[in-house]
């Protein structure tokens, strides 16, 4: 059974995909989690704050996860960008627009205003980029060009994430992920790669 903190956390990542940080409140937190009021604050003395601080690094990590389910095991770079992007459209098809990235919700609202909070997105996208940077390695990238591809892809994503909610289309998300595609051939052109994914130790 899942602990009262996990179901808080969850809650939390949940509402401020859905709602932003601002716009969410503790007491929304908790009844969404079926826990006792008092228990937030028992798991988090720093309060709201500090429950934001960890719903962005825990969603912060399964998001990057998304990269081993979608483009690591793809056969080739563009086919598992392509992928990517088409869960994306996936994702806000089912959701009817609803869901976003929680990340990128905190850091707009609080980038200018609320330091532990700024850090910790900042922490999380650059364990993003980080890890974008390794993964993109075994398909021919090499460190300088994956870190390139990488930042175009997140930044991308999150862009497109605002417009296709905002607008309720899937249209920018599509285009968001053609472009990162372009980005990604012509990154693999200039080095005379193929994109082509290569076996572990190879």
């Amino acid at each position: 059974m899942t602990g009262t903190k996990d179901r808080i956390l969850a809650a939390g990542a949940e509402l401020f995909r859905q709602g932003g940080y601002a716009g969410t409140g503790v007491k929304q937190i908790v009844e969404k989690a079926g826990a006792p009021f008092g228990s937030l604050y028992h798991f988090f003395p720093g309060g709201k704050v500090q429950l934001g601080e960890e719903v962005v690094r825990t969603s912060g990590m399964q998001y990057a996860q998304l990269f081993e389910v979608f483009i690591a095991p793809a056969p080739d770079l563009l086919t598992g960008l392509e992928t990517f992007f088409g869960a994306a459209v996936t994702t806000l098809l089912e959701t009817d627009y609803v869901e976003g990235c929680p990340i990128a919700t905190v850091a707009l609202e609080v980038a200018t205003t609320n330091e532990p909070l700024r850090q910790a997105t900042a922490d999380v996208f650059t364990a993003w980029t980080e890890a974008g940077t390794r993964g993109f390695a075994p398909f021919g990238l090499p460190a300088e060009q994956g870190r390139t591809l990488t930042l175009a892809l997140v930044t991308s994503l999150e862009g497109a994430f605002v417009l296709s909610r905002s607008l309720r289309s899937t249209e920018p998300m599509a285009v968001a992920g053609a472009a990162v595609v372009d980005v990604a051939r012509r990154l693999l052109s200039e080095l005379g790669h193929d994109g082509k994914r290569q076996p572990a130790g190879g």
